[in-house]
């Protein structure tokens, strides 16, 4: 049996506008600039640059509403409304770009690093030893087998074994062993190292012979286990020396690089440069807050486009080709409107957003002490500007500030709160920049336990769990006590 009942529900639907326009505030300078580039190419009805001073067009060209919603071939030529996409005054240029930034604002990016592959680097230097056609073939796939840190982290056994399987190269673990120990002797130093004491020895053995060199490779290879765990009382027994000597021996190990590959940025041929959405500087003992001028680019639509719908609102006789041709000039021209009030929108949004991140944490900007963090979540924010949280997120997760204290994350900023013992809000940032101060300052003979740290941080008003302090300090990258202990 059939019958009708009525259903109410709410919905929240975003329009195909207000997607992109998320989607545009989400991108970073560098990519947002992609993205106006690929529109430029997409639109012949947009263009970037000065527009001159006689263009004419509407004033309300921020508008989304469309005249008419069916836009196939069927359409009657009463529903083209020309004069909409047309202008009865001489209005100047300057109302209908996007910004008025000047084209000379700083533009402020950090410096990348840019050169041949780690890969190219070694296999460059093969040509100064002397190889077979089958050691040639097994020095390549070494090479290919060296990891981002510069090590081989397989057995001899199983590349024997890819090497038959994969490359039809048939050989034993004495060659590649053979092969490898050429590897081991290209440059950077420890390259082609299977484990970190391998790696350290292979660097050890390329200085010149002295007492303190000799020392220190007589550690690594009888007593590398008690060296990593710093038992120093056991090393002092066992090698029978002096605490001066095993000082020195320690300092040149701790000289030496146990990531011999890091410098070549993980086999990359390019590292990505930042650059900062927004600039941040201190005049007069005040904050000014910029955006970065790539962010405000000019760009108005085509005085050609402009130029046809006169042609066809002046013609006597309008033709099907016609009509169908203004009818893809007003898409274009509407999609060009939306793109321009769009960039607005989204430079609103970015300035609004970091003004109030900006004088939220106006202490710490003035300073630069991470004490000076108050705690802030994005909620805080949305709050204060009056848009959703998601909002905030898109612009503190891809952006970029660069402040007198270097080019910061702006959700760097962001951070919990706890209690302390007076009973104020206290960010966890300014914690964990006390915890690291505490731990600089330390005895290294006798470092502090998360137990010692815990009970200092109560004596300076910040009472945390031990547990809680073993989580920041690893969130610091800081090593446990008995790593940090030196003699």
């Amino acid at each position: 049996m059939l019958k009708q009942q009525l259903n109410f529900k709410l919905s929240q639907k975003l329009s195909p506008q207000q997607i992109q326009l998320m989607k545009l505030i989400q991108l970073p300078t560098q990519a947002f600039e992609q993205r106006i580039k690929q529109e430029l190419e997409e639109n012949p009805a947009l263009e970037d640059g000065k527009e001159s001073l006689d263009d004419e067009f509407d004033e309300d060209y921020g508008s989304n509403e469309y005249e008419d919603d069916d836009y196939g071939n069927d359409e009657k030529e009463s529903e083209i409304n020309v004069d909409d996409y047309l202008s009865d005054d001489e209005i100047p240029s300057y109302r209908l770009q996007a910004n008025n930034y000047s084209a000379d604002d700083e533009d402020r990016e950090v410096p990348f690093a840019s050169g041949t592959s780690f890969s190219q680097y070694l296999k460059s230097q093969l040509s100064t030893f002397r190889l077979t056609e089958t050691e040639k073939e097994i020095a390549d796939f070494l090479i290919g087998s060296v990891d981002e840190s510069g090590y081989i982290r397989r057995s001899i056994q199983d590349i024997v074994d890819d090497l038959a399987f994969t490359q039809n190269v048939y050989t034993d673990e004495a060659t590649v062993e053979k092969v490898l120990k050429h590897i081991q002797d290209l440059d950077p130093a420890g390259v082609g190292a299977r484990s970190l004491q391998e790696c350290l020895l292979i660097q050890l053995h390329r200085k010149e012979p002295r007492k303190d060199i000799s020392l220190a490779i007589d550690l690594l290879e009888k007593s590398f286990d008690h060296f990593s765990k710093k038992h120093y009382a056991k090393l002092l027994a066992k090698h029978d020396i002096s605490e001066d000597d095993l000082r020195d021996a320690i300092d040149i190990i701790e000289h030496l690089n146990p990531k011999p590959g890091g410098t070549f940025s993980g086999n990359t041929r390019m590292v990505e440069h930042v650059i900062p959405d927004f600039t941040i500087k201190i005049v007069d003992g005040e904050l000014e807050l910029s955006l970065n001028g790539r962010n405000a680019p000019e760009m108005h639509i085509s005085n050609d486009y402009s130029n046809m719908l006169k042609g066809y609102k002046e013609a006597k006789e309008k033709t099907r080709a016609q009509k169908d041709a203004v009818m893809f000039i007003k898409q274009k021209l509407d999609s060009a409107k939306w793109f321009i009030e769009a960039i607005k929108q989204r430079q609103q949004t970015l300035m609004v957003t970091m003004s109030s991140i900006m004088n939220y944490q106006k202490e710490y900007f003035l300073t630069g002490d991470e004490r000076n963090l108050r705690p802030m979540i994005l909620k805080d924010i949305a709050d204060e500007i009056g848009m959703d949280v998601s909002t905030v997120s898109r612009v503190a997760n891809s952006k970029y500030v660069d402040t007198p204290y270097g080019t910061k994350l702006i959700k760097e900023f962001f951070s919990e709160s706890m209690k302390n013992d007076q009973g104020e809000d206290v960010s966890t940032r300014e914690i964990k920049k006390i915890l690291e101060i505490s731990i600089e300052e330390e005895n290294k003979r006798k470092p502090l336990t998360d137990e010692k740290l815990a009970k200092l941080l109560l004596e300076k008003g910040y009472p945390i769990a031990r547990r809680t302090v073993a989580k920041y300090r690893e969130q610091l990258d800081i090593p446990v006590a008995r790593m940090r202990k030196e003699i």
